[in-house]
């Protein structure tokens, strides 16, 4: 069996790590701002191009959910500096875990709008093949892509990889059993998976103080493992904290949990109204931390960025948009007995019984259209 960690835990801190405030300007901390030393003008308009690029798809795929192309969507707006920084910080080799709001996670690993939506469109099981971008499908499983995750970083372990694995989920999801029991197998193992808890504030409708008393990263510190909060809307401070996090798990130091504090600013889904559980008092003083607004003051403090650099921000935006939309609306519907591809690895007797039942059903239709016919 493989020796267990003996990494110490962190507890001294008290505040999350902030390297940007909300107007723009930077804040010195050393320990953390090493980590991002080689983000120049140049990556810093890029992490901008893609805070702006998420919100953007985010935008067109609620909108084609309100106009009934879509199912469901689950939004991401006001999360956007969690999930770019902490993506940013990954090597190609490493492996993600989602949850099922990580779009910008998603874009960031290399897929393409046009997949984001096949599975919220029902036209497909999954949106994209995990294998060509090491990151799985959305998980709508509260909780589950935990264990999914530490089994495949204590796999990756046995095997000599030199990878770090990360799992993405909701401040809701560290109340589920699922959750805890991947910590506690995670921390007795020592694998190097790195919990990234993006706490929105909502589950759903229950805010986070009714879920729990203390800040959610010191749960981890309770299974012994080494967390820290930072501050979610702030894209450097979380890409410094995620690499921080990656470089444990990559030399054996054992699991790690972020806690990533940040807002959802719409609603949990687009079946949820928001307006019945808080108040605009509440979403208004989080619009004054938006992520976006944070490095676009940055870059103009700075004279890093001049108005023909957003301007084209913003038309590289609504070039990914237009994709997404594209592909969606060309979505070709599935065949019906395709519901019954891909669902084991090898031929099962009882799915093949379904599947005939199935398609018995369907052939049922094509007669009485043939009799109408006649």
């Amino acid at each position: 069996m493989v020796a267990p960690s003996t990494v110490p835990v962190r507890s001294e801190q008290t505040y999350p790590v902030q390297l940007i405030q909300p107007d723009g300007r930077r804040v010195h901390r050393p320990e953390y701002s090493g980590l991002i030393s080689d983000v120049g003008p140049a990556e810093l308009r890029d992490l901008y191009r893609d805070l702006v690029v998420i919100r953007r798809l985010d935008t067109e795929a609620t909108a084609l959910q309100r106009q009934g192309e879509l199912g469901l969507w689950a939004p991401l707006t006001g999360q956007e500096a969690a999930q770019v920084g902490s993506a940013r910080a990954l090597d190609p080799d490493d492996y993600v875990f989602t949850s099922y709001r990580e779009h910008g996670v998603a874009w960031c690993r290399g897929v393409d709008p046009a997949a984001m939506t096949r599975l919220w469109r029902g036209c497909a099981h999954s949106g994209w093949d995990p294998a060509t971008v090491n990151m799985t499908n959305p998980a709508i499983v509260v909780g589950s892509q935990g264990l999914h995750a530490t089994g495949y970083a204590m796999g990756a372990k046995l095997d000599g990889a030199d990878i770090a694995t990360v799992v993405y989920f909701g401040d809701g999801a560290t109340s589920q059993g699922d959750l805890s029991e991947a910590l506690g197998f995670a921390v007795s193992w020592g694998v190097g998976v790195v919990f990234f808890c993006q706490n929105n504030q909502w589950a759903i409708s229950v805010p986070t103080h009714v879920q729990s008393p203390v800040p959610l990263a010191q749960r981890a510190a309770g299974f012994g493992m080494p967390a820290v909060q930072v501050d979610g809307n702030d894209v450097l401070a979380v890409l410094a904290v995620t690499r921080q996090a990656v470089r444990h798990a990559r030399d054996g130091g054992g699991p790690f949990f972020v806690e990533a504090l940040t807002y959802r600013m719409g609603p949990h889904t687009t079946s949820d109204d928001p307006t019945r559980y808080r108040t605009p008092a509440d979403l208004e003083q989080w619009r004054a931390r938006d992520p976006l607004e944070r490095v676009r003051r940055l870059l103009e403090r700075e004279n890093l960025a001049d108005e023909a650099f957003f301007a084209d921000v913003q038309a590289a935006a609504d070039d990914a948009a237009a994709r997404l939309r594209r592909g969606t609306l060309e979505m070709p519907d599935p065949e019906p007995l395709m519901l019954f591809d891909h669902v084991y690895s090898t031929d099962h007797p009882m799915l093949a019984e379904e599947r005939a039942g199935y398609a018995g059903y369907l052939a049922g239709f094509a007669t009485t259209d043939e009799e109408a016919r006649s």
